[in-house]
């Protein structure tokens, strides 16, 4: 019986399947003593990932040295990831939707160096604050599909979104997704809403839209709309409020969480 001295919003799915995991790597690996068991290590990475527990607090709290406790979450992290679903398996789950959801969203990160403006390509000019981009595809009930790699957080959603393949990866699938206006000429399968008119050559001012337009863009947003809960899915781990670990280790963190968020 493994006992964390916190509450902690994940199901015994989560953890027992993060248990076997490691089991299976250390059973691979021929490792035949451990501080701590796969168990208590998987309870120990859960802590860290979703109530961001600091190496020294999980290094107390279960009794081991912090390099110790650095090594565990790294190769838990690591065994989770693995898991993560390909872009491949994620269409072939999105082929069965009426349609998808894509988004993105900025993860705020903090290990960024400043020196000779090494930060640039992480700031973010919409968000005001340094980040990594993640690509969301999320299904008509806002549950997660698939997470993309992170990319520095100054990248257009767009740009992003063609750099994974993604868009051209969609098109092909002929899968509609709902999308907003950051994903306008993404292709016949990108719905984005209706924008404004060019500017009126008479009067100067940007034309209305119709009312028909107008419901258009209603039922759009409401398609839309559940897209978020999957950005607030990954968001509800503390670990990604704030990724004080390196930007190469945030495609990492996404894809172990994209994997506990899909074990339910």
């Amino acid at each position: 019986m493994h006992v964390y001295p916190s509450s902690m919003q994940v199901s015994n799915r989560c953890l027992q399947r993060l248990s076997d995991a490691l089991r299976q790597r250390r059973s691979i690996m021929g490792s035949r003593w451990r501080r701590l068991s796969a168990g208590e290590q998987a309870l120990l990475v859960l802590a860290h990932l979703n109530k961001g527990e600091s190496y020294p607090a999980l290094a107390g709290g279960f009794g081991v040295g912090t390099t110790t406790v650095y090594r565990y979450v790294r190769e838990g992290v690591d065994v989770l990831a693995a898991l993560a679903p390909t872009l491949d398996q994620a269409l072939d789950l999105a082929r069965g939707k009426a349609f998808v959801i894509l988004d993105g969203t900025l993860l705020t990160i903090d290990r960024v160096g400043m020196a000779s403006g090494r930060d640039r390509a992480f700031y973010s000019g919409k968000h005001k604050r340094h980040g990594v981009n993640v690509q969301v595809i999320a299904d008509p009930a806002g549950r997660l599909v698939w997470a993309s790699p992170a990319l520095p957080g100054a990248r257009h959603d767009m740009g992003a979104a063609r750099e994974h393949g993604l868009i051209d990866a969609l098109n092909a699938a002929g899968i509609t997704t709902i999308a907003d206006t950051a994903y306008q000429g993404g292709g016949p399968a990108i719905r984005v809403p209706q924008r404004r008119r060019r500017l009126d050559p008479d009067t100067g001012r940007y034309r209305r839209l119709s009312p028909n337009q107008k419901q258009v863009n209603t039922a759009h947003a409401r398609q839309r709309g559940p897209g978020e809960r999957a950005n607030a899915q990954l968001k509800s781990w503390k670990v990604l409020r704030r990724i004080r670990a390196c930007p190469s280790r945030a495609t990492g963190l996404v894809q172990a969480i994209t994997v506990l968020i899909q074990t339910g």
